[in-house]
């Protein structure tokens, strides 16, 4: 292993940091910053974001197991569905030509950051919370959750056939192009799935965590029967980004509540896009 992408620690605390404080996979940012920064090919970029994304999130699901915030059965009915379809993508992706995956991930990218155009201002949030406790915080509630602080949440999951194809399709691109789960988890549970906003957060990270877990999985499995110096390139970037992430999902978790949502959603709605048209003019040029 080598000590050349040293300066990947500080980088990934912040990366990690902004993913788990909005919500937004480590991999959608990783991804590209591998593609175009460190020259990777997209095949070994996008494997080597998932395996640094299952330490960043595994240290902020830690952080949510405390607050008790994480609906598990429905994480669990959502698991069945994500897993198998993120092995498949997980599958696609070593048949895909290296240049086709970069176009996928550059329109992934746009997508995402309409998706942080289209994300329901706090009060908004505020609103629909509020809207949920009414209609569903009554005896006839499925779930009730007890936090860490003591709060009662409760509440009814709805359009669950709708919550479980959303998420297979961003299982799919999750183990496909390393990003697509997380940002169809935020949007539907919420909005769709009517679970509150601190629950919805909570059970996906759950969701994105066991899932890309399974995905690097295929991908390390394929690192290292590749042959070459893969397997080290990705072991060599590993040793500063997996400290790094671990750090920084701690901190993302609890800055969360602090930051702007609107403004942080709309800054990297702005940044997504330029990455995006940097990713696909990569491929053009």
């Amino acid at each position: 292993m080598s000590l050349e992408y040293w300066f990947m620690f500080p980088v990934a605390i912040l990366v990690a940091t902004i993913a788990m404080a909005s919500g937004v996979e480590g991999a959608t940012f990783f991804s590209p910053l591998f593609i175009l920064a460190l020259r990777l090919p997209p095949e070994v970029a996008i494997g080597t974001a998932l395996l640094t994304e299952v330490f960043g999130f595994a240290s902020g699901l830690f952080a949510y197991i405390r607050k008790r915030l994480i609906d598990y059965r429905l994480g669990l009915a959502l698991l069945l569905v994500t897993i198998p379809l993120a092995i498949l993508g997980t599958v696609a992706s070593g048949m895909i030509p290296a240049v086709y995956l970069q176009v996928i991930l550059g329109v992934g990218l746009f997508v995402v950051a309409l998706s942080f155009l289209r994300q329901p201002k706090h009060e908004d949030v505020v609103n629909l919370d509020a809207t949920i406790r009414k209609d569903y915080g009554g005896l006839q509630a499925e779930t009730s959750l007890v936090t860490a602080e003591g709060e009662e949440i409760r509440y009814t999951v709805c359009n669950r056939t709708e919550g479980r194809l959303l998420s297979g399709i961003g299982a799919l691109f999750m183990g496909m192009v390393s990003t697509g789960l997380g940002e169809m988890n935020g949007y539907f549970l919420l909005q769709r799935c009517r679970v509150p906003s601190k629950v919805s957060v909570a059970t996906s990270v759950f969701v994105v965590a066991i899932t890309a877990l399974i995905a690097s999985a295929g991908h390390f499995v394929r690192f290292a029967t590749s042959g070459g110096g893969v397997l080290l390139t990705v072991l060599s970037i590993c040793i500063f980004t997996v400290p790094g992430v671990i750090i920084g999902g701690q901190l993302g978790s609890r800055v969360a509540s602090r930051i702007p949502q609107r403004g942080l959603a709309v800054g990297l709605a702005v940044l997504f896009i330029g990455v995006a048209a940097l990713t696909l003019g990569r491929v053009i040029l």
